[in-house]
């Protein structure tokens, strides 16, 4: 059984955001062959290209995680029909300098939850738009925009809507024969 390193990010920076649970949630649900983690973004400064000959010890802490890690999964809500301010600086780090992107070949895949009834798609296309930029092969299907209703996944991760329960674990089970599919084709040291 080949193991996938799996990094995820919680759009929100929220200690109670339903993201973060739908998060747990997923780690739960994953097939064993993706080991997943948390990688933090919450200390990362305002990016500036000023930075580029220097990053602060935060910044090369993130970069270095991303780049450690096999493929990436974005948890994501919506904020004003994009995605949030922290998670676009995030992204500007791990990509900068220009030539040094740590997204470049690495698979990656977005989910995110939201009261809403169409959860957070718009949110999603515009993440998609720049992950394309940054050259990260995504899985396109199947598409995960989950309505968040109280009490749908409780606050260690469990899902307590059997239909969702049983999308969400497919969904980790599509995602870990998307990760090992684009390994296989661009190995992570080529």
């Amino acid at each position: 059984m080949t193991q996938h390193t799996v990094g995820y990010l919680i759009g929100s920076l929220a200690k109670g955001s339903i993201n973060r649970k739908l998060a747990k949630a997923l780690v739960k649900l994953a097939p064993p062959e993706l080991v997943m983690s948390e990688i933090p973004f919450k200390d990362l400064p305002l990016y500036s290209y000023d930075y580029d000959a220097a990053f602060p010890p935060a910044a090369l802490a993130f970069k270095k995680a991303i780049a450690d890690v096999e493929a990436v999964l974005f948890v994501t809500p919506e904020y004003n029909r994009s995605i949030p301010g922290g998670l676009k600086n995030a992204i500007d780090w791990a990509s900068r300098p220009y030539g040094q992107n740590s997204f470049t070949r690495k698979p990656s895949a977005v989910i995110g939850t939201s009261p809403g009834a169409i959860g957070t798609a718009v949110a999603q296309q515009a993440l998609r738009s720049v992950l394309g930029f940054c050259n990260s092969p995504q899985m396109n299907s199947p598409e995960a925009y989950i309505q968040f209703t109280p009490g749908l996944i409780t606050d260690d991760g469990e899902v307590t809507n059997v239909g969702t329960e049983e999308f969400l674990r497919n969904y980790m089970a599509d995602f870990h024969l998307f990760v090992a599919r684009v390994l296989s084709v661009l190995p992570k040291d080529a």
